[in-house]
């Protein structure tokens, strides 16, 4: 079963007006220009430069708490555990944990910073194909709720780490459960070709192992489909089905199932896209799990922080070619990888009053760094741009400065947090000497 093929854009780009209409942090002020809510994108370049990553606090709330609010309206026993690959900042991580949601992490850096960013342990969820055992010991150090385990090799693993401390190692099991969630091949999980989780066919006599294994007390299961899953929630109501079937199966043997894990993935609308609603899920793990008395855990990260940040960047230059019009700006794909890794597709806005009223014609926009895919997009209906000129690359909150590196010796870009009207930097920019920091000559090359 292969994952669904790239999306062929065959309508028409939205307007800059469509753009804007559809984001609420956002507006156009007739003399400021684009402002993410009450602050003008123009004062915060000349604060801190560009390229800068912004986020939304009262979008980063307001879609906490829209996700929390529908499956508490579903009658689900749940919590939410954010994503923390998504946007690891320990500011927005903190902003998230004081709306009550936890953690979804995947390396002992990310479980460092959750608990820096104020996540009690106790909400803190370990899921990944690799954990390390000096990962399982942090784990279990910090007593955290739970980790997911993805293989037999990993349970085992696990059960040999908990046991050398003389400790019990809350687990569920990850279950691969076959179903295609017509998402883009680079970010499906739920097919049998994924490296993730076990095949549900398995699963069952894994669980039952795992229940006699030292060290180990398994609470559940676990299951995650993919990301930006937008047309609609019959993946989910499929796998849901599934895992509500195995947590019978399991129970009929005797088998403790207390808790299921039941993923993230649910996307936002880029472009032109229908994405599921928070409601719609709710719907479909109530549909599946609802009458079996489990608690029910929710990872999304994309959902909640992806509309809330933009990357703000500077026009270096308008490249005139033969047939093509270039606009270079000081983003690059070292900041934001999406479009050279997914070919995504990323909303573009002036941030002058007047470029944005302005006659447009199509440009490529493109960055400075040394490689033909560090293209954001071609053909896309702009105005000029002459050097200088701000523009803020939309729905940039989720996968963008969590993906960013220092490739071409590019520092990272500083990120930025507003909350009405007022605005702080959450993370300095780096600087140059910070890129050499760490490295040195070998004792025989340093005379």
């Amino acid at each position: 079963m292969a994952a669904a093929p790239a999306r062929v854009l065959d309508t028409p780009d939205p307007s800059f007006s469509d753009l804007l209409a559809a984001r609420p942090a956002l507006a156009m002020d007739p003399l400021a220009g684009l402002m993410v809510e009450e602050v003008p994108l123009a004062r915060i370049a000349a604060a801190v430069g560009t390229p800068a990553w912004v986020y939304s606090a009262t979008t980063l709330k307001r879609r906490a708490n829209a996700l929390k609010s529908a499956v508490a309206e579903a009658g689900l026993n749940a919590t939410i555990h954010f994503a923390t690959k998504s946007n690891p900042n320990l500011a927005v991580v903190n902003l998230l944990a004081g709306q009550g949601l936890g953690a979804d992490v995947v390396s002992e850096g990310e479980l460092r910073a959750a608990r820096a960013a104020g996540v009690p342990a106790g909400m803190i969820v370990f899921s990944g194909v690799g954990k390390t055992e000096r990962e399982m010991r942090l784990a279990l150090a910090e007593d955290i709720l739970q980790l997911n385990i993805e293989s037999a090799e990993e349970a085992e693993m696990l059960s040999g780490v908990a046991a050398s401390l003389g400790r019990r190692a809350r687990c569920a099991l990850r279950v691969n459960p076959d179903v295609d969630a017509k998402t883009h091949a680079k970010i499906t999980t739920g097919l049998t070709e994924n490296k993730f989780g076990v095949p549900i066919a398995l699963a069952p006599e894994l669980y039952r192992r795992m229940c006699a294994m030292p060290g180990l007390e398994p609470v559940g299961l676990a299951v995650h489909i993919g990301s930006q899953i937008t047309q609609g929630v019959a993946s989910y109501r499929a796998a849901y089905q599934r895992l509500g079937q195995l947590v019978r199966e399991l129970r009929a043997a005797g088998l403790p199932v207390k808790r299921v894990d039941c993923g993230g993935g649910l996307g936002i609308a880029y472009r032109d896209e229908i994405p599921g609603t928070p409601e719609a899920l709710a719907g479909a793990i109530k549909a599946g799990l609802g009458d079996l008395g489990v608690e029910i855990m929710l990872e999304p990260g994309r959902w909640i922080c992806g509309p809330a940040g933009v990357l703000l960047a500077s026009v270096i230059v308008e490249k005139i070619g033969q047939d093509r019009r270039f606009v270079i700006v000081d983003a690059a794909m070292n900041d934001l990888l999406r479009p050279a890794m997914y070919d995504s597709w990323h909303g573009i806005l002036p941030v002058s009053p007047v470029a944005f009223t302005a006659p447009v014609s199509a440009a490529d926009v493109v960055g400075p760094v040394c490689e033909s895919s560090d293209t954001f997009t071609k053909g896309r209906e702009l105005p000029a741009l002459p050097p200088g000129s701000l523009v803020a690359f939309l729905d940039a909150g989720a996968y963008g400065a969590s993906m960013s590196s220092t490739y071409n010796a590019r520092p990272l870009a500083p990120e930025v947090l507003v909350e009405g009207t007022r605005f702080a930097v959450v993370r300095d920019r780096q600087s140059q000497e910070a890129l050499l920091a760490g490295q040195r000559l070998p004792d025989w090359r340093a005379a």
